[in-house]
């Protein structure tokens, strides 16, 4: 006789309170990614990451190293750099005071010196965070935890991923940001639920066909793996069947993935998106409990070849049409969390993404496990006294 797994209660899914208890244990202390070296490949060049009221960038010194610091100066706090990306030359001006960093994020002005008494200076630089480079990309830990690096994370996968080349990748375009109106797990679960697909998806499955594979790593769990592989199908749509004859060989990846799509959700926020011509990340950004951004940018080898920029091009209408599609369905479950008619449903014992999702956020706030939703100004205090 199987386990019957049931989805989180449907109030994980709106409560203001169990949002604040998730920005704490999900989201915080755990890597968060932030753009590739070839994002800032140059001395100067930053990169900047907003998570609820954290604020970081990314920085290249002139000793080409990249450090990751908190975007606030030391004076009062104010932002330093505006924007998604620059380069601010050779030292950080902050727009308030005019105090001035180095590359490195040392204080090395201060106007008015004179006027702040016993000062010193080599303990007001910028606030450091906690960083790891993987794979070319650069992540950052807010609060830093005794828990694995993103290297041992996708350590199940790293001869598999090999052959894309992470570290070479190029930006394709701009960071994209894309508003939700819902809670962040419903993008979450949506990323990982393979039994839509059939019925939600009919040219994504139509491309695919019934390829599509789920698992959940080895190693803690931290990683989700998707994948499928591209065939000819009678119900192909024009895109489909453009993107299938367009493709030309990609000479650093073997046969059998001349045609394969894979996908990564790294626990809990993030996607990598991997095909044979490019990649993207997606991240899903919580700004409530009932509105998330989506966070992406896509990435590619050096090719120049017109066959490999028509197939990034349909790629792209394939999953813009996708993700239309995608909007709907989140949108339609997030009015039902809201519903007296749900409270929680089965979930199939092929759902192995969906499942360990679910165990997760009951293991990180056993809140979670009640089906009743306690009130929201005694939801840290419940949560607190299961945890003991």
């Amino acid at each position: 006789m199987t386990t019957q797994h049931r989805s989180l209660p449907s109030w994980t899914y709106h409560s203001q309170a169990f949002f604040e208890l998730e920005k704490q244990q999900l989201f915080l202390n755990s890597w968060q990614l932030v753009c590739h070296l070839s994002n800032i490949p140059n001395r100067g060049d930053y990169f900047t990451f907003e998570l609820f009221n954290e604020r970081i960038l990314v920085l290249r010194g002139e000793d080409n190293v990249v450090r990751a610091f908190h975007n606030v100066c030391s004076h009062r706090a104010a932002r330093l750099v505006d924007g998604d990306s620059g380069n601010c030359g050779k030292r950080l001006t902050c727009p308030y005071h005019a105090w001035g960093y180095d590359l490195s994020g040392n204080l090395t002005n201060v106007p008015y010196r004179e006027q702040f008494g016993r000062f010193d200076v080599a303990q007001h630089g910028l606030k450091a965070v906690e960083m790891e480079i993987f794979q070319g990309f650069i992540f950052v830990r807010i609060l830093p935890v005794d828990g694995p690096s993103v290297a041992e994370q996708f350590a199940p996968y790293l001869e598999e991923i090999k052959p894309y080349r992470f570290e070479e990748l190029q930006p394709t375009a701009r960071i994209l940001m894309r508003p939700r109106n819902v809670n962040w797990k419903q993008i979450a679960d949506n990323y990982v639920d393979a039994l839509h697909i059939p019925v939600a998806h009919p040219g994504l499955s139509a491309l695919v066909g019934n390829s599509y594979g789920v698992e959940v790593s080895g190693a803690g769990g931290y990683v989700h793996k998707m994948w499928s592989d591209v065939r000819q199908t009678r119900k192909n749509t024009l895109s489909n069947r453009l993107y299938n004859s367009i493709l030309p060989p990609m000479d650093h990846l073997a046969s059998d993935r001349q045609r394969h799509w894979v996908y990564y959700r790294l626990w809990p926020n993030l996607a990598f998106d991997v095909y044979p011509e490019q990649m993207d990340f997606m991240q899903f950004i919580p700004i409530s409990a009932t509105q998330t951004m989506i966070r992406e940018l896509p990435y590619a080898l050096p090719d120049d070849r017109r066959e490999v920029r028509a197939a990034r091009y349909l790629n792209w209408r394939i999953n813009r049409e996708v993700n239309a599609e995608d909007t709907d369905l989140i949108s339609r479950v997030q009015e039902g969390m809201g519903s007296s008619g749900f409270s929680a449903g089965p979930l199939a014992n092929t759902e192995v993404c969906l499942i360990d999702s679910a165990e997760k956020i009951r293991n990180a706030m056993p809140v979670a496990r009640l089906s009743v939703k306690p009130e929201e100004a005694e939801m840290a205090a419940v949560n607190a006294a299961m945890l003991k």
